[in-house]
């Protein structure tokens, strides 16, 4: 397969201009037959694509709809390809760097305040992270798990008060550097659990009963890369053995069913497992810090983009866990709540039969591991924006998100054991 250069290919010089991706395209293709994935999966391999939805087109199947990135240079040949085989497909954006520069559609607001409405660069996330430990002492604390493969901290907030016993939940945001809504929900989270205790009678029971341990960025390498250079960097960014090409997809690189798929043992690839499971430092971190905390935790919840699911293991095999039924009801339960602010649709279910077959993903791990109740959500859209969803939209998906996180931890203090 041809991967599109500018978002796999490793950058050369920290000197780079930022990529830039003027009349890019993304189309999204509607896959009737077999047939018709065979030519994307040919179309794949001699045209530059950038899959989007799935994130690999070993994924594509019969009766799927496919999202992908085009270069201007490759659109005319594969618009030709797509009307001479009579494939359904529409156009979802015109001109990609339009849309990346009208990312940013809320005003700034006063300097020295954190906005929870606008998407935060990585040193502005730092920050915040002092000054909720310094504003809230008694309910967050802040613990350096680990570094990246650049030196840069893995922070995670701690939220709680006194025993060590006390059941708790792990969270994580931003696995993938080009979801940038997952980390502004991580910060929206911390932000309304700190400031609510006391005042709001579900927060503050779930507060008294539980803690929660929020990872605001985990691919900050490659968060960092998004803002500065490539706006649409999935990988984090170590260096590959023997290959120009830079960064492992941190999502296949645990150790639950590891490198078993097509395509994730190719460095140049942007579902790249890495050379070992967890080789990467940032997964390292977060796996020695879930082990040794695993007698308290009782829910793992890991937050990406796009699609609008709630979705729980297995990724990598079609069996369904043994309480499948309970998962299920609680995914159920939790799309209602979430629904119910904006009337948003989710849909539910386990990762593979839901949204495709992966192989090394952090939520099988978590399962795996022992901790029971893992989930991981797909937040908005489902496709009219996908990774560049606007700011305006921060809030309102923030808001509904929380009802449903809220949901699962109150099903995890009542129920969990």
């Amino acid at each position: 397969m041809r991967v599109l250069l500018p978002v796999a290919l490793v950058a050369t010089t920290l000197a780079m201009a930022p990529v830039r991706f003027d009349r890019e395209k993304v189309l999204r293709v509607r896959v009737q037959d077999e047939k018709q994935a065979s030519l994307l999966n040919h179309l794949a391999d001699t045209h530059e694509l950038d899959f989007w939805y799935p994130d690999a087109v070993h994924h594509v199947a019969a009766n799927m709809s496919v999202d992908f990135r085009v270069s201007e240079k490759e659109f005319r040949s594969i618009q030709f390809a797509l009307d001479h085989n009579k494939m359904r497909y529409e156009i979802l954006i015109h001109n990609l760097q339009e849309v990346i520069e009208k990312q940013f559609d809320v005003e700034e607001g006063i300097p020295a305040r954190h906005s929870y409405a606008k998407y935060n660069t990585w040193d502005k996330i730092v920050a915040w992270t002092e000054k909720m430990v310094h504003k809230h002492p008694e309910m967050v604390s802040r613990i350096k798990i680990g570094t990246t493969v650049e030196d840069n901290p893995l922070y995670v907030l701690k939220i709680g008060k006194g025993n060590e016993r006390k059941k708790a939940i792990f969270m994580d945001c931003g696995i993938h550097g080009r979801e940038w809504i997952a980390p502004a929900f991580c910060q929206w989270f911390v932000y309304q659990a700190a400031k609510s205790y006391g005042k709001n009678k579900i927060m503050t029971k779930l507060l008294d009963g539980m803690k929660f341990y929020v990872l605001p960025v985990f691919n900050v390498d490659g968060y960092i890369w998004t803002w500065t250079k490539n706006r649409l960097w999935r990988k984090n960014r170590s260096r590959n053995p023997n290959s120009k090409c830079i960064g492992t997809d941190l999502n296949r690189n645990f150790n639950a069913s590891w490198n078993s798929f097509p395509d994730t043992n190719l460095p140049c690839g942007e579902t790249y497992a890495g050379p070992a499971p967890e080789s990467e430092k940032e997964t390292k971190a977060v796996t020695d810090f879930i082990r040794k905390h695993r007698k308290s935790l009782k829910a793992y919840i890991t937050i990406h983009s796009y699609s609008q699911m709630l979705l729980f293991p297995y990724g990598y095999t079609s069996e369904l866990p043994p309480n499948q039924e309970e998962l299920a009801r609680v995914a159920r339960i939790s799309t209602e709540a979430l629904s119910s602010q904006y009337e948003t649709r989710y849909i539910y279910g386990p990762t593979a039969s839901t949204f495709f077959r992966t192989s090394g993903s952090s939520l099988d791990w978590a399962y795996n591991l022992g901790i029971k109740h893992t989930f991981a959500f797909e937040l908005r859209d489902k496709g009219r924006f996908g990774f560049l969803l606007p700011e305006s939209q921060i809030k309102s998906t923030c808001k509904e998100t929380m009802l449903a996180v809220k949901y699962i931890a109150k099903y995890i203090l009542r129920h969990a054991s």
